[in-house]
């Protein structure tokens, strides 16, 4: 009998129970869901984000999110792709509007439109490109900011009035021309930040915007 008993004893030992089956087990997540909250959000159609105008490079794309749970987490995407900062980046889990709306390519501007003509220049534009045909040398060059600018200083001696256009629906957002002693002024007035590049080309220079 004593024999049987003991071996009850062990029998009943041996046995796993968890002590309170309302509570979690060590290792286990609770996810804290309240019946009488309501945590319903309108599905997330598209977002928009703008890029300020010294943005070139697009580096990295990060997703911050709230689990069930409450916790806040992040993902992030690498990626190394030149933007452009005039237009949004886009945010959406659309398909049916992503595949509509997704890699549409700009059309390259090949033609130059004229932009405007002085008595000693012409001006041409196609997006970031800027053509000045005139018969005159450019002396001088440089770039100012606030609001950001190209000047662009050409040898002449001259009579003519000061002279600026309307803003222009370009990168190249206003042309002034101003008369000073031995050369005339041209200031271009730029939508943003950019680096630039000017090259001779036949009858007069082409700036390119970066």
């Amino acid at each position: 009998m004593l024999k049987i008993l003991t071996l009850s004893i062990i029998l009943l030992a041996s046995l796993y129970a968890r002590e309170n089956p309302f509570f979690t087990e060590k290792g286990e997540k609770d996810i804290i869901l309240s019946s009488n909250k309501n945590n319903s959000k309108s599905p997330l159609k598209r977002a928009t984000i703008t890029l300020p105008s010294e943005a070139r490079i697009l580096k990295k794309v990060t997703i911050e999110y709230k689990n069930l749970d409450g916790s806040i987490d992040k993902k992030s995407i690498t990626l190394e792709n030149s933007v452009d900062w005039h237009l949004p980046i886009f945010i959406s889990q659309n398909y049916s509007e992503s595949k509509s709306h997704s890699f549409v390519k700009q059309k390259k501007i090949k033609n130059y439109k004229k932009a405007i003509t002085t008595k000693y220049a012409k001006f041409y534009i196609s997006d970031k490109n800027l053509k000045i045909i005139t018969k005159d040398t450019m002396i001088r060059h440089f770039q100012l900011t606030n609001p950001s600018r190209i000047v662009m200083d050409f040898k002449r001696d001259s009579t003519m009035k000061s002279y600026a256009t309307k803003k222009l629906n370009s990168c190249f957002s206003q042309i002034r021309i101003g008369n000073h002693d031995g050369y005339y002024r041209i200031v271009l007035e730029l939508d943003g930040l950019y680096t630039y590049d000017i090259q001779n080309i036949k009858n007069g220079c082409l700036v390119t915007l970066n």
